[in-house]
């Protein structure tokens, strides 16, 4: 099945609210998967990139709150919830998804984060993930 990139934007959008409940409630990421699998629509979401997003940035955890950590201003867990969801989301797609042009991800998580976030808080993810794919994909960010 070819799924269309509103699928794909839908799938993070899935993606952010369970690393979000999974940040706030800890409840094992099963539990969370099954919850939003059974309310997910798959013919318009690409529930296997639902499943690669939350699986992989809840895997890759410490590595992604390491590689954050340099671009922020405190600590990663004194970040709001929303935001600490969506920058850890796309640092995932940043280090983890190379066939995902880094400002597809940018641009993903800024809508997230105007979605969800605070007002401002879109802002602060920008200046965030525009110094973290500096590092992480130097070569597309200078072509």
């Amino acid at each position: 099945m070819a799924f269309k990139p509103s699928h794909r934007r839908k799938a993070r959008h899935y993606a952010v609210q369970a690393i979000y409940q999974w940040q706030m409630s800890g409840n094992a990421v099963a539990d969370i998967e099954n919850q939003f699998i059974e309310t997910i629509n798959p013919n318009k979401v690409e529930v296997p990139y639902f499943l690669a997003l939350l699986r992989g940035t809840l895997t890759h955890l410490s590595n992604l709150d390491e590689q954050l950590t340099p671009y922020i201003d405190r600590d990663v867990e004194e970040i709001d919830p929303v935001e600490r969801a969506v920058l850890r989301l796309a640092a995932f797609e940043l280090l983890e998804r190379q066939d995902i042009p880094y400002k597809v991800v940018i641009n993903e998580a800024l809508e997230l984060a105007k979605v969800f976030g605070a007002e401002d808080g879109h802002k602060y993810v920008n200046g965030v993930l525009d110094k973290v794919a500096k590092v992480m994909r130097p070569l597309e960010v200078r072509t």
